[in-house]
């Protein structure tokens, strides 16, 4: 219930208060933020300790609710996949939500009937593949939609050839489907103007 209200509390912070208006600018244009007299530095890290403390409620959620129990390496990479949400998102938080709970979906499907769901699973993407290259030869973009195409056909053979498959893929299940919507989605996602720029104080004068 705390991660699903601060998806609307994140919203509101960053769209609707002062302190979100500058930390967004500094996300997209830290000199000009600077020439206003915000303190670049300070929002910076201020973004990173919040981050990070969101971060920290994934991990507290993997260890004391889903497990019980803390192991090392017990996240198995999923804070890659929540970088992969972001990114899906294009930076939003209503676009993070729902890549995290496509993601999370996912995931889910180690939990039961593993083997036989990921099965289905793959015949869902190929229908929903055939749609993308639909839309992409709509949009005359007719290299990534015979490569879409071709995926497609691809899945739909490997459904129809098996019955259910290696316990191997379902593991990999999460981590496949984050690099398939990220490559299809890749094309119009847009990040903050100035993320991984290096910035220094006193930059624009």
């Amino acid at each position: 219930m705390v991660a699903v209200a601060l998806v609307p509390a994140t919203w509101w912070v960053l769209w609707r208060t002062a302190f979100g208006l500058r930390l967004r600018s500094c996300g997209e244009n830290p000199v000009a933020a600077e020439s206003l007299g915000v303190n670049v530095y300070k929002y910076k890290y201020l973004a990173v300790i919040i981050s990070g403390g969101f971060a920290g409620l994934g991990g507290a959620f993997l260890s004391i609710v889903a497990s019980n129990v803390y192991l090392d390496g017990q996240t198995a990479g999923r804070g890659y996949i929540g970088l992969a949400a972001m990114i899906f998102g294009n930076w939003m938080p209503g676009g993070l939500a729902l890549g995290a709970g496509l993601f999370g979906y996912t995931d889910s499907l180690n939990l039961r009937g593993g083997t036989t769901n990921v099965h289905a699973l793959i015949l869902l993407l190929a229908i929903l593949l055939v749609f993308g290259a639909a839309y992409l030869l709509w949009k005359k973009r007719y290299t990534p939609a015979v490569v879409t195409a071709v995926v497609s056909a691809l899945m739909f053979l490997w459904y129809t050839s098996t019955n259910e498959v290696p316990k191997q893929v379902v593991s990999a299940t999460p981590y496949i489907v984050t690099l398939l919507v990220l490559s299809l989605s890749a094309q119009s996602l847009r990040m903050p103007k100035a993320d991984g720029m290096p910035y220094r104080r006193g930059q624009g004068k």
